[in-house]
């Protein structure tokens, strides 16, 4: 049972991070709900098997459940449902102001990444002037 938990545990992160490297805001958001599922079934794996309530009895303590994999678990889904309650409102307002749910790429982002690559053009230009310059004092 926990070789197909943890299985499944992999196929919902690797689904969750291929849908996060998406264009598209829609599939980003269940990506991330993935990942959040992903993670709620690994806490509760991790926690071992399940045994008895960890208050009630006079048992063992080797038979208890242990309830810190159960209360992470639970702190997890709270928290994913409030992402998930952003990110939907997020993209609902994006749908509403631009009628499209592609993520855009940011103008200064490109500013950038061109003003890098000139800026490394010209440095290995000077490097390449450098090495001529210090070739011919050799001469």
């Amino acid at each position: 049972m926990s070789v197909l938990l943890a299985f499944g545990t992999a196929v919902l992160f690797a689904t969750g991070t291929w849908l996060l490297l998406q264009r598209r805001l829609s599939r980003i958001i269940i990506g991330i709900g993935l990942i959040g599922h992903g993670s709620n079934i690994l806490l509760l794996t991790s926690g071992g098997p399940g045994g008895a309530a960890p208050i009630i009895g006079s048992a063992p303590a080797a038979e208890f459940a242990d309830p810190l994999p159960q209360a992470l678990a639970l702190t997890s889904i709270v928290i994913t449902f409030g992402v998930m309650a952003f990110l939907l409102a997020l993209g609902y307002r994006s749908w509403r102001i631009t009628h499209d749910d592609v993520v855009e790429d940011d103008v200064e982002d490109r500013f950038i990444a061109r003003r890098r690559n000139e800026d490394q053009i010209v440095a290995e230009g000077e490097d390449a002037a450098r090495e001529q310059a210090a070739e011919e004092d050799r001469l």
